[in-house]
């Protein structure tokens, strides 16, 4: 049977996972994966939380809300990264150095 510590070591995993790429990539794509490998890991804690909560479904309730919440900043997020692009042909943050044309 898996525990609740078998999904709390798999979700430190991929929070850390996930602040590596963040701290060591140069594309702004990459740092997004990195982003959302962190909120998956806290979705993960969230649903097994609610899992072992035999009382109410808050767990599955807030994991479903980050889910819908999580698409809708991507899709902002790509589309601010294709503008970004359009504009300097670059998406290496440490390239962007000014925002104002």
């Amino acid at each position: 049977m898996i525990t609740l510590t078998d999904f709390m070591l798999v979700s430190a995993a991929l929070f850390c996972l996930g602040l590596f790429v963040v701290v060591s990539k140069k594309n702004a794509i990459q740092v997004l994966i990195g982003i959302e490998l962190m909120l998956n890991a806290a979705i993960l804690n969230l649903v097994a939380f609610g899992k072992y909560d035999r009382v109410n479904n808050g767990g599955q309730m807030f994991a479903l809300f980050a889910i819908i919440l999580a698409a809708a900043t991507t899709a902002v997020a790509l589309a601010i990264i294709l503008n970004v692009y359009r504009q300097y042909k670059t998406i290496d943050p440490d390239k962007i150095n000014r925002l104002k044309d």
